[in-house]
């Protein structure tokens, strides 16, 4: 088992940047995959960011691709995500995930983005 900490969201204008980070209370080494979601206000789907994968594939939301990067760092067991050229769009709950080989997800409480117009 595994508790995942988001950090780093808040407000921020149209066309800026913010940096998210999650903290995992234990090794991440042994994930299949980390990765980022996130979930609109009165929706209960969520929706993939981006994923990173321990063999080193990446994944990233349509949405997202060419604006935002996933990195992982193991031995600090951090994952981040960079966001760039934020839109009014990306406002959401981003939620950090774990995914394990037999495809058990652990999931952090969120960190809450809000892009202003």
């Amino acid at each position: 088992q595994v508790q995942l900490v988001e950090s780093g969201g808040g407000l921020v204008q149209s066309g800026g940047s913010l940096r998210l980070s999650c903290a995992a209370s234990a090794s991440i080494a042994g994930f299949d995959d980390m990765g980022w979601y996130r979930q609109t206000p009165g929706n209960q789907v969520r929706v993939l960011v981006a994923a990173s994968t321990t063999g080193g594939g990446y994944s990233y939301g349509s949405d997202v691709s060419g604006r935002f990067i996933i990195s992982r760092d193991n031995a600090k067991n951090m994952v981040y995500l960079q966001m760039n050229r934020l839109k009014p769009e990306d406002t959401a709950i981003y939620v950090c995930n774990a995914k394990t080989g037999d495809g058990r997800r652990y999931w952090g409480q969120g960190t809450q983005v809000t892009v202003s117009a």
